[in-house]
């Protein structure tokens, strides 16, 4: 399959070139209202491009809402628009078409949110880490979700800001007073999953894949995962057994599931141990009706009831 996704992106890049060869200049290339292009290649990316860059940038995500981003395929015309952009934000290890978009067109213009900060390694086995398959991620040496972290995220929003400053010199004080602004909201998130998550009498989560691996090493959480990074791996029977004893060592009583999975596996496992699932958002898609910051403090409420936390006034 790798040689078939080589051949289709190869396909797409030829057709792209063609397409757009009167429209690219030496530089980045500004959108149809003037602006600044940003790619983003996934919600929270999009997200945090929208926060930093305001007014100044047209931002355009890759994946379309409600879309598994894992499973991504561009088309032509994504290609075009990654080759034209004046910046692609990206995580390397994600989306390997957009890897490979990036590595032939776009290299000097694309920042990897990862590079901005420490990532935790990707284990494997018992941990419920696995070997990335057709649809994985193109690199399991680290563990990419680093989004789930807010306080990363704010770093990423600083880094972010940097580097629009430097693709748009005109505008770089609004950037950079936007990332901080970002960084400041990201950093009450952070401070309100602390105080929330404190005392709390649980601190193992079940959850359908290994997205959450950051949040728990921020929070002093345990994660226990049914799959590994890649959401549509198929969990063995061993694993799963592996975890039910795990979940009934902890007592837990909530088992996660995801809007973009399904949930039959989790369901299945939380019968088995006597408990009940909700979902734990990886925000990985636009929710509905919010945005990051709204689906990270619904993910809070989550956490905190499934772990037995203390009530906090106000």
């Amino acid at each position: 399959m790798s040689r078939m996704r080589s051949l289709v992106l190869t396909g797409a890049l030829l057709s792209a070139t063609t397409a757009t060869a009167a429209a690219c200049g030496s530089g980045g290339a500004a959108a149809g209202d003037g602006k600044p292009a940003v790619m983003a290649a996934f919600y929270p990316l999009q997200w945090i491009s929208q926060q930093v860059g305001g007014p100044d940038v047209s931002v355009a995500g890759l994946t379309k809402p409600g879309t598994e981003p894992h499973d991504l395929e561009l088309t032509a015309r994504q290609v075009a628009d990654i080759q034209d952009s004046s910046l692609v934000v990206y995580i390397k290890g994600v989306q390997p078409a957009v890897d490979e978009a990036v590595e032939g067109h776009a290299s000097a213009k694309a920042f990897d949110a990862a590079s901005a900060v420490a990532t935790l390694p990707a284990t494997a086995g018992e941990e419920g880490h696995d070997e990335h398959g057709e649809h994985g991620h193109a690199d399991v040496s680290y563990d990419p979700h680093i989004w789930l972290d807010p306080n990363r995220l704010a770093t990423v929003a600083g880094k972010l800001g940097e580097r629009l400053a430097e693709a748009d010199p005109t505008h770089a004080a609004a950037y950079r007073q936007r990332a901080a602004a970002t960084a400041a909201e990201l950093n009450k998130l952070d401070e309100a999953y602390r105080t929330g998550l404190t005392g709390c009498g649980k601190k193992a989560i079940v959850t359908s894949h290994s997205a959450f691996g950051y949040l728990a090493a921020r929070y002093g959480l345990e994660q226990i995962a049914v799959s590994g990074l890649d959401p549509d791996a198929e969990p063995s029977p061993t694993r799963l057994a592996q975890v039910a004893d795990v979940a009934k060592r902890e007592n837990v009583t909530t088992i996660f599931t995801e809007e973009l999975v399904s949930p039959k596996v989790a369901e299945i496992l939380a019968k088995e141990v006597g408990a009940k699932t909700a979902v734990l958002n990886p925000i990985e898609s636009e929710p509905d009706g919010g945005d990051y910051l709204s689906a990270a403090k619904q993910n809070l409420e989550a956490l905190r009831k499934a772990l037995e936390c203390p009530t906090t006034e106000g």
